[in-house]
């Protein structure tokens, strides 16, 4: 049986403003998807597949690849997505299910679903590498989105990532700056749905300004040594997101007395959101309901 890992993901910058060309900045988990896979000869035409969350069992479906029908399963919205899936691997590679035989395939994802660390965008990019086809396509025409997270999961290493009118810019980098450990990450106890803040986002008219100014962002938090400077680089990039989508931001959301910057991380309003170290950090955020607290050493692959 084969085995196959992808790195979950942090966008540090750029949320949202990545769609439309800004620069930016996103680092690979330590937890990430594998993907165990089987093919057996004599078979008739299934694909068996059981998803697994933290090593525990959550979706079995049985499909049959001929007539592209589910066959079984024990939850039938997340089998149709699957079936979905299957269907647009076989759109981009005719050959690659083959008639008289069955495909076994088992999912294991480190982390949580709720975290919003990428168990879509793992799942892409290991079967676009099982399948032999092109990930970013397949995760386009199966999810949407800019892409930014397959490129990590494909890299396995922080991105600086651009989506050009041609095409993609990815370039793995190393984002190790001094302060790193200084860094924490906190659960907010809810999923965001990344489609509903992409459509928040895109009701508003694109503002070039906004583009160049996160892309801006982006390089100088690249090249931050200090964290003093990185601190404010994150404030900024919060009030700049803040005015243009017309939210309030995280810290003063929920975090208002917080001595460190709140930073968003993705979709605004759930999953994590970044800070740093203070004199009773972990008590402060516990207090306040919010005990999923991650060291960046955690977290960050």
């Amino acid at each position: 049986m084969g085995k196959i890992f992808s790195p979950g993901k942090l966008l540090i910058t750029a949320e949202y403003a990545v769609l439309d060309g800004a620069l930016a900045l996103a680092v690979p988990t330590l937890q990430g998807q594998e993907l165990f896979f089987d093919e057996i000869s004599g078979g008739q035409d299934r694909i068996f597949w059981e998803a697994f969350h933290q090593e525990k069992f959550w979706l079995k479906v049985e499909i049959d690849f001929k007539n592209w029908e589910i066959i079984s399963t024990n939850i039938p919205n997340a089998a149709a997505f699957v079936l979905k899936v299957f269907k647009n691997i076989q759109s981009l590679s005719p050959e690659r299910f083959r008639h008289g035989c069955s495909y076994h395939f088992k999912t294991n994802l480190h982390f949580p679903p709720d975290f919003g660390l990428g168990s879509s965008s793992t799942l892409m990019a290991n079967l676009a590498l099982w399948a032999g086809v092109d990930a970013f396509k397949l995760n386009e025409i199966s999810l949407g989105g800019s892409g930014y997270d397959i490129a990590v999961a494909q890299q396995k290493s922080a991105v600086l990532y651009r989506i050009t009118e041609a095409s993609r810019e990815v370039q793995p980098v190393i984002w190790n700056p001094p302060f790193k450990e200084e860094l924490i990450f906190i659960h907010l106890n809810q999923k965001q749905n990344s489609r509903e803040g992409i459509d928040l986002y895109r009701s508003k008219k694109t503002s070039p300004e906004l583009i160049s100014n996160l892309s801006d962002i982006t390089h100088k938090v690249f090249n931050c040594k200090i964290l003093l400077e990185f601190s404010d680089l994150m404030s900024l990039h919060e009030d700049l997101l803040s005015s243009f989508l017309g939210m309030q931001i995280a810290k003063e959301k929920y975090f208002h007395d917080c001595p460190s910057f709140v930073k968003s991380l993705g979709a605004w309003g759930g999953d994590f959101v970044m800070s740093s170290k203070f004199s009773g950090w972990e008590r402060y955020f516990s207090e306040r309901g919010f005990s999923n607290i991650l060291k960046s050493e955690n977290i960050i692959g």
